[in-house]
């Protein structure tokens, strides 16, 4: 998983409530095991018409937004199913920050998991964000100092110590384990001298 510190980005605004999972990523996608080719299917029935030509009017489509790295959204952002194919999906087409008022609780970790900072502000707040996306500027996000900047004004916003850490340090699931292998190992070591019979090389 990529370290995330700072980020800036032209914000592409998305302002639709209640995006559900299946709308970042059709059901017929889940096939695949891998993190990597879902971009392209990214918001499919929005972005692309029955034939399968891209949409110009839908934002990600747009230029600069077709290089965006923040995605502005609105409220109860994720919901539906929890398929981790979603943030795979924003993750692969380029976005690792996503600002709503409110997420879904189980995208909201999700999100965490695979090096997306999911950010939660007041809508007010999103609306004076949403300025800079219609004008085509930068905004940047500081993960460690937990804010972000736009023109001479910055917000502030709060992150769990433990998901800071992770992104800071790129860690996923399987990373956190690994940091832990020298006590598995030794776990196991002593648990096939205390009881040889549960453990089979």
């Amino acid at each position: 998983m990529q370290k995330f510190t700072t980020l800036k980005s032209i914000p592409a605004y998305l302002p639709i409530v209640n995006i559900d999972t299946d709308m970042i990523i059709p059901k017929q996608f889940l096939k695949t095991i891998k993190r990597t080719g879902l971009g392209k299917n990214l918001f499919y029935e929005m972005r692309y018409d029955e034939k399968g030509e891209k949409i110009n009017d839908f934002i990600l489509n747009q230029n600069p937004f077709d290089n965006s790295k923040i995605l502005i959204a609105g409220k109860n952002f994720g919901c539906g199913s929890s398929r981790e194919h979603a943030p795979w999906a924003l993750l692969d087409f380029g976005i690792t920050c996503v600002i709503s008022s409110s997420f879904a609780d189980i995208f909201f970790s999700n999100c965490f998991k695979n090096g997306i900072l999911p950010i939660i502000l007041e809508e007010e707040k999103i609306k004076e964000l949403s300025e800079y996306a219609n004008r085509k500027e930068e905004i940047s996000v500081d993960l460690n100092e937990e804010k972000i900047i736009y023109g001479n004004s910055e917000i502030k916003f709060k992150v769990d110590l433990f998901k800071k850490k992770c992104l800071l340090e790129g860690l996923d699931d399987i990373a956190l384990s690994l940091k832990k292998s020298d006590k598995i190992e030794n776990f196991e070591k002593n648990l096939k001298n205390q009881k040889p019979w549960i453990i089979n090389d």
